[in-house]
């Protein structure tokens, strides 16, 4: 079954509210997230990051990316 544009802007904007929802509990800002994302090898910009989470458009690697910078263990999609 083919996948609809609307259920997948629905899935982009779970994944942008789950990454934007662990910075804030973290208290990190975009600024150290681009750092924490180079200690594991990514190399992006602030501006980058700033427009993936706007847009809610970025890969499943970068979302793991984000989350083990981060130092999360696990991730709630509740």
């Amino acid at each position: 079954m083919a996948e609809t544009k609307s259920h997948k802007g629905e899935w982009e904007s779970r994944c942008r509210r789950l990454l934007k929802s662990e910075l804030i509990r973290r208290g990190i800002s975009y600024a150290e997230l681009r750092e924490k994302l180079q200690t594991v090898g990514v190399e992006i910009t602030e501006v980058n990051i700033r427009s993936k989470l706007s847009r809610g458009t970025f890969s499943a690697a970068f979302l793991l990316a984000c989350f083990v910078a981060m130092g999360a263990s696990e991730i709630r999609l509740d």
